[in-house]
């Protein structure tokens, strides 16, 4: 009998973790929140039991399980040995944003309930570097809506019949506020003409259509999307042979707001004209 496809949920509180959860159930995994790592070989044998009827499992780990750090990685081991497919994903978001969140929601940080938020949040990224070390997959989801990660994540883990395509997430920035981090593939726009230095265009973003014009009828933006497109076609299939799932692309501008969004929007039309799904994300459009 074929081994069961678990998917482990972890990373720092307020990262999503829940409603990462509630989307593994949406696609159809037996989800279960809170198991501890201990009874996780008796539980996966359990459910490899019972004649195919559970064949995809998502499992969340909550930090303030105290035995959490002594024998996880360990546990999943044992469980790869005996013939399953084990996935470690990891959530996490930035420190402004993660305390945001804690604030919005008007609660203290489940580690260091009678602290600062800011407190809590750091001393669980210290306490979790570890694993995330071992994470077979990361997601930053800053800047990502709830229905976007649902989305994410269904495209990535759907147990359609028919075979997935690489997931594709462009984010578009602005190099005075830091590159993202969480990306496999860099391209800087700064070469193209610059919105920013046309009157009426400057106080628009690249989701104008008249600052995307501007943008993209610049002869060297043609000649760039030419070239990208060309590069894509050659990488993707490369990635989809060597069983990659998803592809982070970054594309940065000066600020963020004008030449990285028109290119990144341009970006996802070819990908979809090539059938490939992507989501696309401004971080910095409204800074």
């Amino acid at each position: 009998m074929p081994g069961l496809k678990l998917v482990v949920i972890s990373g720092l509180s307020g990262a999503g973790k829940s409603h990462a959860l509630k989307s593994f159930e949406d696609v159809g995994y037996f989800c279960i929140d809170n198991l501890p790592p201990a009874l996780l070989p008796p539980f996966v044998e359990l459910c490899h039991q019972q004649g195919g009827e559970i064949r995809n499992v998502a499992l969340g780990i909550d930090v303030r399980e105290r035995v959490f750090f002594t024998d996880l990685v360990g546990v999943l081991d044992r469980v790869r040995a005996l013939g399953h497919s084990v996935e470690l994903l990891f959530l996490e978001a930035r420190e402004e944003v993660l305390v945001r969140r804690f604030s919005e929601s008007r609660r203290p940080h489940p580690l260091l309930p009678d602290l600062p938020v800011l407190e809590g949040v750091r001393f669980e990224k210290e306490r979790l570097a570890e694993l995330r070390r071992h994470a077979d997959r990361i997601i930053d989801t800053s800047d990502l809506t709830v229905h976007e990660l649902r989305d994410l994540l269904a495209r990535q883990f759907s147990q359609d019949s028919v075979p997935r395509r690489l997931t594709i997430s462009i984010i578009s920035f602005g190099y005075k506020f830091g590159v993202p981090y969480d990306i496999d593939l860099l391209f800087d726009v700064r070469f193209l003409r610059n919105p920013f230095f046309v009157p009426e265009l400057k106080p628009l973003t690249g989701e104008d259509q008249r600052v995307r014009a501007f943008v993209l009828a610049d002869p060297d933006a043609v000649a760039f999307i030419s070239h990208l497109e060309q590069l894509f076609k050659f990488l993707i299939p490369l990635f989809e042979r060597e069983r990659r799932s998803y592809l982070n692309v970054a594309i940065g501008c000066t600020g963020g707001r004008h030449r990285s969004v028109s290119v990144a929007k341009r970006l996802q039309e070819s990908f979809a004209a090539a059938g490939y799904p992507s989501t696309v994300v401004h971080r910095d459009l409204g800074k």
